[in-house]
């Protein structure tokens, strides 16, 4: 089913919301996947990565091909830049931790918020909604994240790949997160720019935003459960 955007004129700016009156009335909160969503860290990401590999003298890849090389954890990252014949159980773990070092070094030199992710979450505090950050990132490097990029706003719950704790698509950390919050997974607004965020969201019983502002097409966000997918951060507060 193809999905169209919803336009944004006429619509209330933020700028002009009252918190003491705007009141979502579909929703109770809004839970993000972090890259490719809230943050924009694939320059980060792929230096680190490529970094890693020419360590050890292995290809280097150009750093949009790190837009389908993330989303799956960190395990599959590591898989998928390496080459075919190197992808042995020893060489991964390897990389995985040199990445996880490397990475841990630089995650925050070019990392910054999309272009109007800070006005979306003013407006959702706005309206009062919970908030929620899961993600397939690393739980701490996650929780860094946040701590750095997001401070201003309160969360609620945020949540990465962790042990014991099945990473999305499967629905289990995201129905956790909504009943930790106290919000019916009904009442959740998900956004996020991949099939596994989509997948995610539709297998959680939320309402699936695609962004397509993140790391993956339209396409692929429409043929995997999105809802609705937007175009800009502001198209969101007209969901709510």
């Amino acid at each position: 089913m193809t999905i169209h955007t919803l336009g944004w004129a006429g619509r209330i700016a933020v700028h002009s919301l009252d918190k003491n009156h705007i009141k979502s009335k579909r929703y109770e909160a809004a839970m993000f996947d972090l890259d490719g969503t809230l943050l924009n860290t694939l320059a980060d990401i792929a230096t680190a990565a490529n970094t890693v590999l020419a360590r050890r003298g292995l290809p280097v890849h150009l750093e949009d091909a790190y837009r389908y090389f993330v989303g799956d954890g960190i395990a599959c990252l590591i898989e998928r830049m390496l080459p075919e014949a190197r992808r042995d159980p020893a060489t991964v773990t390897a990389l995985l931790a040199d990445y996880r070092d490397e990475y841990s070094r630089t995650w925050r030199k070019r990392t910054r918020c999309f272009p109007g992710i800070p006005e979306l979450l003013d407006a959702i505090a706005a309206r009062g909604l919970k908030l929620a950050v899961l993600s397939n990132k690393p739980d701490d490097l996650t929780r860094r994240c946040v701590a750095e990029f997001l401070a201003k706003w309160s969360f609620d719950a945020v949540a990465g790949e962790r042990e014991g704790v099945p990473r999305k698509p499967d629905p289990a950390a995201a129905v956790a997160l909504a009943e930790s919050l106290g919000v019916e997974p009904a009442r959740v607004l998900y956004a996020g720019d991949t099939a596994v965020d989509m997948q995610t969201a539709a297998k959680a019983g939320m309402f699936a935003v695609g962004v397509t502002w993140g790391f993956r097409p339209r396409e692929e966000l429409e043929q995997s459960g999105a809802a609705v997918v937007v175009d800009t951060p502001r198209e969101i507060v007209a969901l709510l």
